[in-house]
């Protein structure tokens, strides 16, 4: 279905992102984890086309999307909708206005201008809405809402492009372990309930291990590991994040009690 073959990203004489390759063969929630500058957001947006690869390839069912163009472009923004940490919502703007401006990739230069949308759309959007628990707040600004619920918007709004594939880069970095949870699991709904495939870059182990297929985890730009969640021990853990890693960067101060009890058990079980 998409495969990443190679793909490179250079900025200047530093390297992003060092020939990376996945094959993801079927509909699935992978959970890309690494410390920070470990390149898994330059990964999302060379997918997206948000930033173009330096070398190797992106082909999804059998497509090169590294050499697309124009409206080929943007349809592939389309099929493949990305969901950023800062929610990127126009805040004075009403919570069902910010998903319509989903639609924006299919509709005309006027319709864009002056906001309009067809009923059908509006229905589309409010039931969206309904699904992840909001609609309750689709006449109020996007500004009035948390962070949770801002988020599920971003969501709603990704939902509005009918994707193939979903990308969230730390859709939950900037959110209380409450809100963070609903976000969690509404993707996880998202990918269970439509088969779409759902790429997240997240911050910590436990996270990945809860909601994840399967677990990508990035070291200065390459891939270190790709695979389960229960394959995600304490040694594959420090080769991602670092033989001196702490687990700081890895776990909240709750997670780190829950990453040392595994720690004591693997090694009560060795």
């Amino acid at each position: 279905m998409l495969r990443i073959d190679k793909l490179t990203k250079r900025f200047g004489d530093k390297i992003a992102v060092d020939t990376a390759t996945l094959d993801i063969d079927k509909p699935c929630m992978i959970g890309v984890i690494g410390r920070s500058g470990a390149g898994k957001s330059t990964l999302l947006r060379m997918i997206n086309r948000l930033s173009d690869a330096s070398e190797g390839r992106i082909l999804f069912q059998g497509r090169d999307i590294t050499t697309l163009k124009g409206r080929d472009k943007r349809a592939w923004q389309s099929d493949c909708a990305m969901i950023f940490q800062q929610f990127n919502l126009v805040p004075r703007m009403d919570v069902v206005s910010n998903v319509l401006h989903g639609t924006l990739n299919r509709r005309s230069t006027f319709a864009t201008m002056f906001n309009l949308f067809p009923m059908e759309d509006i229905h589309t959007a409010i039931d969206i809405l309904d699904r992840l628990g909001i609609a309750e707040h689709a006449a109020k600004r996007a500004e009035a809402l948390s962070g949770g619920q801002q988020q599920r918007v971003a969501i709603a709004r990704a939902l509005m492009q009918d994707p193939k594939i979903i990308l969230a880069d730390e859709p939950i970095a900037s959110l209380d372990p409450m809100n963070a949870q609903t976000v969690m699991e509404a993707l996880r709904r998202i990918h269970e309930e439509d088969g779409r495939t759902v790429i997240a870059n997240l911050h910590t182990l436990d996270t990945a291990r809860r909601y994840c297929d399967r677990v990508v985890g990035m070291r200065d730009g390459r891939i270190v590991f790709d695979g389960l969640p229960e394959q995600l021990t304490t040694g594959v853990a420090r080769e991602i994040y670092g033989a001196d890693a702490t687990f700081s960067e890895a776990a909240t101060s709750t997670e780190i009690e829950t990453l040392e009890q595994t720690i004591r058990a693997e090694m009560a079980g060795a």
